[in-house]
Parts: structure tokens; C-alpha cells; sequence
């Protein structure tokens, strides 16, 4: 096979796709841990139940749409369920699976830390970029999914309301 290196222009996009993915996770950490105590995987985990039917999904379900090991969302809804944030029960459909449920505790967590998670999002983000920019950066993204997630498996999180859905 013959290589391929990345000319000049892909060069450049590269290395700023890569600066972008390094320094967001942590500032959007920093904004979580200093106003809620959460960081973003917590609240991106209390946020995925509290948008779900009866605040509750299977914990494979949240797994996949958290892009989580199961070990490490285990870990995280543990540490959750001692701060009475989320509940684990076994599911009625299924008793070999487990649910978790976000409790009213839980609830009032995510509703607290939203309006700040929000605002970081959008200074960062949003509002450093144009209207036509914004659509670019969704066109863009949505072509890297086709390859980066070919079975959808986070569909629910990038498109909640797939084609030919009411």
C-alpha cells in the first residue's frame, strides 16, 4: 500500500481538529467541577437519564450513549447512587438487565449545573463561530460520524429524531 501523508491544508486542519479536542474536554471539566462538583462524563450521564422515558434507561442503553464501557459507567452511576443522584433496579422487561433511574435529587443536580454548562458551550463554541459556520461544523460532523459511528450506536445523542421519524 502505498503511503499517503496529509499535504499542507490537510495538515492544518488536522492539528486544529486535534487542539480543539484536547483543550475542550478539560475546559468544559473545569467549568463543571468549579460550579457543581460534577465533571462533564458525570453530568453528560445525569443529562443522558434526565432526557429519557421516566428518567431511566438500561444501563446498556446509557452505555452506548455515553460511548461508555460498561465497567466505567458502572463506576460512575455507583459513585452517583451514593449521592442518592441515581438508582439501580433490575429491569421489569429483563432481569438479567439493570436499570438506572435518576432519582428527584438527581433531577434538580442536572437542572442546576445546565444554565452554567450552557453558557460554557456557547462561549466557547457557539458563540465564537458565525451562523453559516455553526452549520459547517454540523455538516462536518456529520460526515465524520458516517465513519466514526457506522451503527449509530450514539444516534440518540447527534440526531434524537432519525428521518422518517413524527
Amino acid at each position: 500500500m502505498t503511503q499517503r501523508w496529509l499535504d499542507d491544508d490537510e495538515r492544518r486542519a488536522w492539528v486544529r481538529l486535534v487542539a480543539v479536542l484536547e483543550l475542550l474536554p478539560p475546559a468544559l471539566d473545569a467549568q463543571l467541577r468549579r460550579d457543581t462538583g460534577l465533571t462533564h462524563f458525570d453530568y453528560f450521564v445525569l443529562s443522558r437519564l434526565s432526557e429519557a422515558p421516566d428518567h431511566t434507561l438500561r444501563m446498556t442503553a446509557l452505555a452506548l450513549s455515553t460511548n461508555a464501557t460498561l465497567p466505567r459507567l458502572s463506576h460512575v452511576v455507583r459513585r452517583h447512587e451514593e449521592r442518592g443522584l441515581v438508582e439501580r433496579f433490575p429491569c421489569p422487561d429483563d432481569g438479567r438487565a439493570t436499570n438506572a433511574r435518576l432519582t428527584a435529587a438527581g433531577l434538580r443536580v442536572v437542572e442546576a449545573a445546565a444554565p452554567g454548562h450552557v453558557e460554557t458551550v456557547r462561549s466557547l463554541v457557539v458563540d465564537a463561530l458565525s451562523p453559516e459556520q455553526l452549520r459547517h461544523v454540523t455538516e462536518i460532523a456529520d460526515a465524520l460520524l458516517l465513519r466514526l459511528d457506522p451503527d449509530r450506536r450514539m444516534t440518540g445523542l447527534y440526531d434524537p429524531a432519525p428521518p422518517g421519524s413524527p
